[in-house]
């Protein structure tokens, strides 16, 4: 059996022809391509960042509200000075947490003498503690909790 001739414009289609072959068996990725870089910093791309999932509590029980009624309101003040408050302008005068601050003061005292408060002054006295002025509404009367606390 004699050779078969091959003609020119056979080889460059079995050249084409092997290209495409492998091309299919390694896929289109053959060339790599780099991305051109504009500046000289790295800008770290922002990525999907998925809400927590615990899979168990990290606290057993929460956290217990440490100011509360009690260790906000100390003791009430019996100066003469309180008492003239307590006669003359309808207002009862508290040593209080060095933490708490008004609203808390105010739904503190709500909450153990179930009067309403009209407003509240405030001063840290030089010793540290904090003093507050509670003043009442015009319909309740700082003589009657005054004598209910037993301190006139």
């Amino acid at each position: 059996m004699a050779p078969k001739k091959t003609t020119k414009a056979a080889a460059p289609a079995a050249q084409s022809a092997a290209k495409a072959k492998k091309h299919v068996q390694k896929g289109a990725h053959l060339k790599r391509s780099r991305k051109i870089r504009t500046t000289v910093r790295f800008r770290r791309p922002v990525t999907l960042s998925l809400p927590r999932k615990p899979r168990y509590q990290r606290k057993s029980v929460p956290r217990r509200n440490k100011l509360d009624q009690f260790t906000i309101i100390k003791y009430p003040l019996t100066t003469e000075s309180a008492m003239k408050k307590i006669e003359d302008h309808n207002t009862l005068v508290f040593v209080t947490d060095i933490r708490a601050n008004k609203p808390q003061i105010k739904n503190a005292f709500k909450k153990l003498y179930d009067a309403e408060v009209a407003k509240i002054n405030t001063l840290v006295r030089p010793d540290g503690e904090k003093k507050a002025y509670v003043k009442l509404t015009p319909d309740f009367d700082a003589m009657d909790i005054a004598n209910k606390i037993n301190i006139c």
